[in-house]
């Protein structure tokens, strides 16, 4: 754990970065969240995506993602669009096309409302509290639950920032999936720091060492361990990402980010975390130890 601070440094500079990509640029919301259109088209000639995003720009739609699915077909997603706009669009569409032909066209409403977004952000920060109460309690030292839960939204604010990045640049959409993601790979994130914390807790058993050395142990010996179950992980979804279908492959990507990240956090930063929260004088925890874990 000597090198605890350039693993806090490596973490910072991937929090900075999803932190100013949150702020300047937020995150692409898709359709379950704001609502929209769905259109699949299919063109008689090669068209370009740009040649198509600049035609429903053209006509006034908003949020638009074009989504080629080969053989001269595309899937448009776009925000809410009136009739007399779908005219227009329809009429634009046969000026650079007149043999295209709409296979689809399906308006829909927002699947995920604002009260449901933020259940969801109550029913998290619900879980936090829980898991970090549980683990502490288990461990019988609040800092082991500390640690676990500072980790999980680590890798919570990677993968948002991740997906704000890719967003920006790539135009990729958050979805009902990304949810769905995002909340496996908590579930990941607190599930491998707490075999490192078991490891840490059989090894002070045995010895009267300092936390750091203990936490080196540890470390050591579990990270074979959690390689080996993170890469085979990690083959299934690159396999996903590039033989996967359109519908599933952002799902894979944020599962893999996640995964990558929790691999990651469980000994890089929970631990560290942990051994520092030790060592720090001023963070004095131990009265929560003493008399709700009745841990002298």
């Amino acid at each position: 754990m000597r090198y605890k601070y350039i693993y806090f440094t490596f973490s910072g500079i991937f929090l900075l970065i999803s932190i100013f990509s949150l702020l300047s640029w937020k995150i692409k919301l898709g359709i379950d969240f704001t609502g929209g259109a769905v259109f699949d088209y299919r063109f008689s000639k090669n068209i370009d995506d740009a040649q198509i995003e600049k035609v429903f720009k053209d006509v006034g739609v908003t949020n638009i993602n074009v989504d080629s699915r080969g053989n001269k077909q595309f899937t448009i997603k776009t925000g809410a669009i009136t009739q007399e706009d779908k005219s227009k669009l329809d009429e634009e569409l046969k000026n650079i096309d007149k043999e295209v032909a709409e296979l689809s066209y399906e308006a829909v409403g927002p699947a995920i409302g604002p009260e449901l977004i933020q259940k969801t952000i109550y029913a998290l920060l619900l879980s936090a509290g829980v898991i970090l109460l549980w683990v502490a309690y288990q461990f019988k030292n609040i800092k082991f639950g500390l640690s676990a839960v500072l980790a999980m939204f680590h890798d919570s604010l990677v993968l948002l920032g991740a997906f704000s990045l890719m967003g920006h640049f790539w135009g990729v959409e958050v979805d009902f999936l990304f949810v769905t993601a995002m909340l496996t790979i908590l579930a990941f994130s607190v599930h491998d720091t707490i075999v490192v914390f078991d490891r840490i807790r059989e090894v002070r058993k045995k010895t009267s060492e300092s936390i750091s050395k203990m936490a080196d142990s540890a470390v050591t010996q579990t990270m074979v361990r959690s390689l080996n179950n993170s890469f085979t992980i990690i083959f299934m979804l690159v396999a996903l990402v590039l033989l996967g279908g359109d519908s599933i492959r952002w799902f894979a990507v944020a599962l893999l980010i996640g995964t990558i990240s929790g691999t990651y956090s469980s000994p890089f930063v929970a631990v560290p975390l942990l051994v520092t929260f030790n060592d720090m004088k001023k963070v004095n925890l131990n009265f929560i130890n003493k008399y709700i874990f009745k841990r002298k």
